[in-house]
């Protein structure tokens, strides 16, 4: 599978978490193919929401999403966003623009928690760079918390 999100974004994020920590191309690669994987699956849940409420578009409130922030705010681009959106929904579906910002705006927050993740264990591992392995590791511990 591609990735539809491009790393640099992906790399600011981790940065923005890491404090004086290196970070590895392949973590930035790790993190955007694990946000793609999640965007997709929250993409296919709010289609089933669309469709319980007899709608073909999906809205920021079929995401749960409270307040949206302006996409200028936002560090991961809008528009692969809106493609991770559609990689497993039907064709017929529309995404709103709001709900692609909304989408953003929670991928975003789901890559800083993962992020700030990674750098604590990247520092528990005593490293001085995050890498693809502290993105998995943090994947499989979380299973227990």
């Amino acid at each position: 599978m591609s990735v539809e999100l491009p790393f640099a974004p992906v790399d600011s994020v981790i940065r923005r978490n890491a404090g004086g920590l290196r970070v590895s191309a392949e973590a930035a690669e790790e993190l955007a193919r694990r946000i793609q994987e999640y965007g997709a699956r929250l993409a296919a849940d709010a289609a089933e929401t669309a469709t319980a409420d007899g709608r073909k578009t999906l809205m920021p409130e079929d995401f749960d999403a409270e307040g949206v922030r302006d996409k200028d705010e936002l560090e991961l681009p809008v528009a692969p966003v809106d493609r991770i959106a559609r990689l497993d929904i039907d064709d017929s579906y529309r995404v709103a623009m709001d709900a692609r910002v909304a989408l953003a705006d929670i991928l975003e927050a789901y890559a800083d928690d993962v992020a700030a993740a990674a750098a604590t264990l990247a520092r528990h591992a005593d490293r001085r760079t995050i890498k693809a392995e502290d993105v998995e590791t943090y994947f499989e511990l979380r299973q227990y918390y």
